[in-house]
């Protein structure tokens, strides 16, 4: 990002400043964005934004755009507002713009309280019974104390004051990923809770779970994060899942009760127009998949900066509002950025994620051992409802045959991501289609972690034919490499890229082989825990801290690229190594260095 914006600097330093803050208050745009679909508060604070960004500078690649829409407002927004158009008319420096901030915002995070777990020990009873050896075993104790860093609540004034704070007052403990990630994130969430789990945290766990509840019954859907300004996108769909997890573990039926309803919901979003895609298979069988599409056409508030550069050289402004639309499509889908999503690899500009059948969110919305379709089937027989349940196993038999008509590729022994568009790297045409018709051609021949996810979701049972070909086209595919599983084979410089190696991603590769009952597969999936635990261990020593990616190369590395500095915490990073030794163990006879 560092040669991105200072770029940007240089321009913006070639413009009258105070005419510059006038424009930027308006519902107008900078490279014809629009920012009609964000609140007032939104895009006061993206004006800050950008004007710290041009008084600051981003020495040493330190500027991040998201804390001035973290920004907890001391006074209502019209007083801020005026006192940010008073300091415009006048030379701003450093200093003034600095004074600005202090006297008129607390620093973000300070909206949220450091919490006590009640249920937390500090040597849980039965913890990690199968992690025999001594340092593995202090590591695993090092990282499960971490949830009482991590663990927050929101504070009175959010409650209160909703106005002056883009965060969510959701009503029970959060546990955050942790750095600039200062509030709850929906996928992430549900590694966090497997994490917890593992360390009885029972009553936290529910919790959590409870507030993704809220946020379905308060907005119809799970934001991709519990800020206003993430309500234009959701993230990949694990809501059920992670009642199920919880549901495993405690027994705890009024949670189902509780969950179902907003379990309905959600599936509604994602069945709706928006996102739904009818597509006729080489047989002629009509099915009905799900693509990605996020309801924003701007730039994102938290990365307001980095997107009007991304789309700083487009021609008009329908050109540019696409492309917005596309970024914040890329980010619901959290793989954000990826080669995955571009008609060109090595383009941004390129983006065309609406465009595009995913593989993991058909599975995500599938899993048939523990899925939303097959896991509500499953709630709504534990509640009595024959009706629902029967409706959902409908879905979920429909899901798969449609799953295995157009993303299976016989020849590769994987699941391929489906463009609805011919990939064309300088001109690609979107119209929508009733009914689209398939083409192998469309298939996406990359490789990806994500190919391999209908394994974990239950798209192919053990005992399929189909379980083999994967554990072989996996072992051929080039993505195992010294500290897990890579996120592409293309070196993009986007942070979903080769070389990065994402903790969820290696979660679901090892449980999908670890399910699909093979000794193959068990084999490969111990093989990919136990890389994967080195690396985060030789990591941890080195730097004292959790990160939140790896570079897959070399064992005990950081992961490279993306918008932001490598933050460290890390939710998702802990509840997957608490994971994975619950599962596997780590014996003496083992060790755990490089």
């Amino acid at each position: 990002m560092a040669k991105t914006v200072s770029a940007m600097a240089m321009a913006l330093r070639a413009l009258d400043l105070f005419a510059l803050l006038l424009l930027l208050l308006l519902p107008g745009s900078i490279s014809g964005a629009s920012i009609n679909d964000t609140t007032p508060l939104e895009s006061f604070l993206t004006s800050v934004q950008s004007t710290a960004f041009q008084v600051l500078g981003n020495e040493n690649g330190t500027f991040d755009p998201k804390y001035y829409v973290d920004l907890p407002l001391k006074q209502d927004l019209e007083v801020t507002k005026s006192a940010f158009v008073n300091l415009s008319r006048s030379n701003i420096d450093k200093g003034k713009f600095n004074e600005f901030v202090s006297e008129h915002f607390n620093v973000p995070g300070t909206d949220l309280g450091d919490y006590n777990l009640s249920d937390f020990a500090n040597t849980p009873e039965r913890f990690l019974p199968k992690v025999k050896d001594a340092s593995a075993r202090e590591f695993a104790l090092k990282i499960h104390s971490l949830w009482k860093v991590l663990a927050k609540k929101i504070k009175r004034e959010v409650v209160e004051k909703p106005q002056r704070h883009t965060l969510f007052p959701l009503p029970n403990v959060v546990v955050i990923p942790g750095s600039r990630f200062r509030e709850v994130y929906y996928w992430d969430t549900y590694w966090i809770i497997r994490g917890l789990l593992v360390s009885k945290l029972y009553e936290t766990a529910t919790s959590v779970v409870g507030n993704l509840i809220y946020l379905v019954n308060t907005y119809g859907f799970v934001p991709n994060g519990a800020r206003s300004y993430y309500l234009n996108r959701s993230q990949p769909p694990l809501l059920s899942e992670s009642v199920k997890a919880v549901y495993a573990e405690t027994k705890n039926k009024s949670l189902i009760e509780e969950a179902f309803p907003a379990l309905l919901k959600e599936h509604s979003f994602w069945s709706s127009y928006r996102f739904t895609v009818h597509i006729r298979d080489g047989h002629g069988v009509k099915h009905v998949l799900t693509r990605y599409n996020a309801n924003l056409y701007s730039p994102r508030p938290e990365s307001y900066i980095v997107d009007t550069d991304t789309a700083k050289n487009l021609g008009s402004s329908q050109e540019i509002s696409k492309l917005y639309h596309q970024i914040a499509t890329a980010a619901e889908s959290g793989w954000d950025f990826s080669s995955r999503w571009m008609a060109n690899r090595l383009n941004r500009t390129t983006l065309v994620t609406a465009y595009i059948l995913p593989v993991d969110l058909n599975s995500f919305l599938l899993q048939a051992s523990s899925s939303m379709e097959n896991n509500i089937a499953y709630f709504a027989k534990l509640l009595g409802k024959k009706e629902l349940q029967r409706r959902f196993h409908k879905h979920a038999t429909s899901r798969k045959a449609a799953i295995n008509a157009v993303f299976w590729n016989e020849e590769m022994g994987q699941y391929l991501d489906y463009w609805l568009v011919k990939r064309n790297a300088t001109d690609i045409e979107f119209k929508q289609q009733k009914i689209y018709s398939f083409d192998k051609q469309n298939q996406n021949t990359d490789v990806f972690p994500s190919n391999f996810f209908p394994l974990w979701c239950g798209v192919v049972r053990p005992g399929d034919e189909k379980v083999s070909k994967l554990v072989s086209s996996f072992k051929k595919s080039g993505l195992l490499l010294a500290a897990g599983v890579v996120t592409s084979l293309r070196e993009t410089g986007e942070q979903w890229d080769y070389p990065n190696a994402w903790p969820n991603l290696q979660h679901i590769i090892i449980e999908g082989f670890a399910g699909a009952r093979s000794v193959e597969g068990l084999a490969l999936a111990e093989d990919i825990s136990q890389r994967w635990l080195k690396s985060s261990y030789a990591e941890f020593q080195r730097v004292g801290k959790m990160l939140e990616k790896l570079d897959a190369r070399y064992c005990g590395r950081s992961g490279l690229g993306g918008e932001y500095n490598p933050p460290t915490g890390f939710g998702w990073s802990n509840g997957v190594v608490l994971s994975l030794f619950e599962k596997f163990g780590w014996s003496t006879k083992s060790k755990l260095t490089c």
